[in-house]
């Protein structure tokens, strides 16, 4: 099924909607992107290719920096003010999980208080600059307020799994990096690597959202 592309407006530019629709949703995932790539990284294709045929909506957010060809990502409130543009555009009465990855994993802990979400889906959550560990953002992901899954490459230079406090939900990908990219010569394929990233948030969205969440839907 092709993907049904929106413009919406936000405070800062026009921002796009790539809606791959669940026949029969039981939940929506809000997914944008890091502040290096776009809506076509490997982990958010596969996440928007594989969860709708299991009742998942996926909605990616591309943010206004990317619509308007930059190279650069702008200051994290404005991902905060697409993420909350684009969460006030959808009409679903599914429970609401917000997500993204890097940049935008940590917009949706931020915002995922603000919006009801019924969960927050976080991957390759930046936890530090890399070799940086005292510059722990660790308070930004204890602060999401709401069931959060952490999908973290083995080897990830902004935060290796062993960083994060006990009691975080992580699902981890052997030998990946930040990019969940895992060496040719490595304990998985990379076919292996994004199934397992698939696997861990469709189990992770029916364990903690649409079991006990599903009376969280946001009202059309």
């Amino acid at each position: 099924m092709t993907a049904i592309e929106r413009r919406i407006d936000t405070p800062h530019g026009e921002a796009r909607l790539l809606v791959d629709q669940a026949r029969k949703p039981v939940a929506t995932l809000l997914l944008s992107h890091g502040a290096g790539n776009g809506i076509d990284t490997a982990d958010l294709e596969a996440l928007a290719r594989h969860l709708p045929r299991n009742g998942v909506t996926v909605v990616r957010l591309e943010q206004p920096w990317k619509v308007a060809g930059r190279r650069v990502a702008t200051a994290p409130p404005t991902l905060d003010d697409g993420l909350v543009a684009a969460a006030n555009r959808l009409r679903t009465r599914t429970p609401l999980v917000v997500g993204g990855r890097s940049a935008g994993a940590r917009s949706a802990a931020r915002c995922a208080r603000r919006l009801a979400a019924s969960g927050c889906l976080a991957l390759s959550f930046p936890l530090h600059p890399p070799g940086r560990p005292e510059k722990s953002r660790v308070e930004e992901l204890a602060k999401a307020g709401v069931p959060t899954l952490v999908i973290q490459g083995e080897r990830d230079p902004m935060g290796r799994p062993e960083e994060f406090p006990d009691g975080t939900d992580l699902c981890v990908v052997p030998g990946a990096d930040h990019g969940l990219a895992v060496p040719a010569r490595g304990p998985i394929s990379q076919d292996d690597a994004l199934a397992i990233v698939v696997e861990g948030a469709l189990e992770w969205i029916v364990r903690e959202v649409t079991g006990a969440g599903a009376g969280n839907g946001r009202p059309a």
